[in-house]
């Protein structure tokens, strides 16, 4: 079987510029959208339309056979999704654009902790000084005991937690079924979870607000799609240091549509944060390269 070549740097650097420009965009209505919803239903909106677009995996979500330990495991991710969507509505609501991208670098770094904790997937000494670094860029952006800690940062630290935590059982459910399967079963489960808690807080929406959540719902489908070209056209080594730009772009927009203040330390804190985790990424791919060995040459 072929296997697509990662050895297009080029196009895997366009495809991740496309991925940033979309989270900036849905992260950018989020925070146009502001407070006028309540996260809860803000969250659940946006899952709705995201319902649409995979109707077309139903059939083969139902004729998905991974028995009860699989669908406990997809149950578990339905809870740490919702909490994580909940809490990172609430998040943008109330803190600067920058702040959020920013702390959200730390999604990887949850994941990296968790696989090596609970997966066995091993704790280098140079993973853990990533790790380091990246923590030593979140206390720069939160600064404790120099600013006042709020309850935005937390639900943004909490959002972090969740979906690095989600995006980890994810990582499972793919060894029991395709990512399109995953994600379908991700979307619905999380659309039907967030109903109930929607209903005890709704309140009138009017069309605008849900036509831009529905504009959440496509850049953020789209951003993962691009992603996914971006990580197929070539290594995460070239990929990741792109989605700093991420923290650039949303401290820009921020600044010029709402007036957010820039915060140099929140810039500088990220930069730690994504260059750790780039560190991280660029190891683990020189050992991989190390233990796989050169498969010979052949003629057909």
């Amino acid at each position: 079987m072929n296997t697509p070549s990662q050895d297009r740097p080029l196009q895997g650097i366009l495809w991740m510029l496309v991925t940033v420009g979309c989270f900036v965009v849905v992260n950018g209505i989020v925070r146009y959208l502001g407070t006028s919803l309540p996260a809860p239903q803000s969250a659940f909106i946006r899952f709705a339309w995201g319902v649409l677009f995979l109707l077309p995996f139903v059939k083969k979500v139902f004729a998905l056979e991974i028995g009860a330990k699989g669908w406990s495991m997809f149950g578990l991710r339905t809870v740490l999704h919702i909490a994580a969507v909940c809490l990172w509505f609430y998040a943008m609501a109330r803190l600067t654009m920058a702040e959020v991208t920013a702390i959200g670098y730390l999604n990887p770094i949850v994941v990296t902790l968790g696989a090596a904790l609970l997966l066995g997937e091993g704790f280098a000494w140079r993973r853990m000084a990533a790790i380091v670094v990246a923590v030593i860029g979140a206390l720069i952006v939160l600064r404790p005991g120099v600013r006042e800690i709020t309850s935005g940062h937390f639900a943004q630290l909490g959002a972090a937690l969740c979906f690095g935590s989600s995006y980890l059982v994810a990582k499972q459910l793919t060894k029991l079924a395709p990512p399109s399967v995953v994600v379908a079963i991700l979307t619905g489960s999380v659309t039907l979870g967030l109903a109930p808690l929607a209903y005890a807080v709704w309140e009138p929406v009017t069309l605008e607000q849900v036509l831009w959540l529905g504009g959440v719902a496509v850049f953020a489908t789209c951003g993962h799609y691009t992603m996914t070209r971006a990580f197929a056209a070539a290594p995460m080594t070239v990929t990741q240091p792109v989605t700093f730009l991420q923290l650039v772009w949303a401290t820009l927009l921020g600044a010029l549509i709402f007036h957010e203040p820039v915060d140099p330390y929140v810039l500088l804190g990220g930069a730690l944060i994504v260059g750790g985790i780039s560190y991280m990424t660029w190891r683990e791919a020189v050992l991989r390269r190390r233990i796989t060995p050169v498969q010979p040459l052949t003629k057909v």
